[in-house]
C-alpha cells in the first residue's frame, strides 16, 4: 500500500513541478483567462481512461488541493460497452493515482457500432448527453473534458477544410440541452506533445481508443502500412507536414480563432442567424 501511495504522490509532484511550464502552468492559465471555476461550482470530470482526462482529474484534484477556491469535485466513467480488459485498465489506473471514480454504465458501443454514417458523431452525442444527465443527478453545474490544445486546432482545420466553416473547440461553453450546466476544458492551453510525455516520465499506461468501430476500420485495413482511424488523425499529420515548413504553424492556428476579420470576411453566423458582408456594404 505505501509503494502505491509513493508512486501517485510522484505523479502529482511531476506536474507540479517537472512539468510545470508544460503542464501545470498552461492548465492554470486556462482556468483563469476563461473564469472555468468559480467559488460553489460542483463539477464533473469526465474520464475516458486516456491519457488526457486521467491527466485532467489529477490537475483538478491539484487545484482543489491547493487552489484558493471551494468547489465540489466528482470523476464520472462512463463505460459505453469496454471490454473488460479495458474496463480493468481504467479502474487500476484510478486506483494507482488515488481518483474516487464513479462508473455508470451504458450500452452506447451497441447502439452505433452498426452505424453506417457518421458513427462517430452519433457515439460522441450521446456520451456526452450521458455524462450530462448524470452530472445533472450528482447536483453539479459544470462538467469538465480533457480536450487539449491540439484537440482546438486540429478542430480549426477539420472545420475548414471538411465543413466548410470556421469553427473552433471552445474553451467553454453553455448545455443547449440541460440548462444550467456548463462544459469547460481546462487542458486549453495544454499541448499533446507534453501530456505524452508526463505518461512517459511516470511509465504510466492508458486506454488508447477502446471504440468498435475503429477496432473494426483496424481490422479491415490490417494489410495496410498505416490505419488512419479518424478525420483527427489526418489532421495530426497534416499540421507535422506544415510544422516542417512553418514551426509556429500550431501557434498560428490557434491564434486564427481569436483574431477573427468581420471586416474581410464573406459572411457569419451569430445567434443563429446568418450574416452577408452586404449588409453593411
Amino acid at each position: 500500500m505505501e509503494k502505491t501511495l509513493t508512486r501517485c504522490r510522484m505523479i502529482e509532484s511531476s506536474i507540479i513541478k517537472q512539468y510545470r511550464k508544460e503542464i501545470w502552468r498552461p492548465f492554470v492559465k486556462a482556468l483563469n483567462e476563461y473564469k472555468m471555476i468559480e467559488e460553489g461550482d460542483n463539477i464533473a470530470v469526465c474520464i475516458s481512461g486516456g491519457k488526457d482526462s486521467m491527466l485532467l482529474a489529477k490537475c483538478m484534484q491539484e487545484i482543489l488541493r491547493h487552489g484558493k477556491m471551494e468547489f465540489g469535485l466528482h470523476f464520472l466513467v462512463m463505460d459505453p460497452g469496454y471490454h473488460p480488459d479495458n474496463r480493468k485498465l481504467i479502474e487500476e489506473n484510478a486506483a494507482l493515482m488515488e481518483i474516487p471514480v464513479k462508473i455508470c454504465e451504458s450500452d452506447i458501443f451497441d447502439v452505433v457500432v452498426d452505424v453506417d454514417q457518421s458513427p462517430c458523431y452519433l457515439c460522441a452525442r450521446m456520451r456526452r448527453g450521458f455524462l450530462y444527465a448524470h452530472a445533472k443527478e450528482l447536483g453539479c453545474n459544470k462538467i469538465a473534458l480533457g480536450h487539449h490544445f491540439d484537440d482546438a486546432i486540429e478542430t480549426v482545420l477539420m472545420s475548414v477544410l471538411y465543413g466548410g466553416q470556421f469553427n473552433t473547440m471552445m474553451p467553454k461553453l453553455h448545455s443547449t440541452n440541460f440548462p444550467g450546466m456548463e462544459l469547460i476544458r481546462p487542458l486549453y492551453f495544454v499541448k499533446e506533445e507534453a501530456i505524452l510525455a508526463w505518461k512517459e516520465t511516470n511509465n504510466l499506461r492508458f486506454l488508447q481508443c477502446a471504440c468498435r468501430f475503429t477496432e473494426r476500420i483496424a481490422r479491415e485495413k490490417a494489410l495496410e502500412e498505416e490505419v488512419h482511424s479518424s478525420k483527427r488523425q489526418e489532421m495530426k499529420e497534416l499540421i507535422a507536414r506544415l510544422r516542417q515548413i512553418n514551426p509556429n504553424i500550431e501557434k498560428n492556428i490557434f491564434k486564427s480563432a481569436a483574431n477573427v476579420n468581420l471586416d474581410a470576411c464573406l459572411g457569419y453566423v451569430k445567434d443563429g442567424k446568418r450574416h452577408n458582408f452586404l449588409e453593411e456594404y
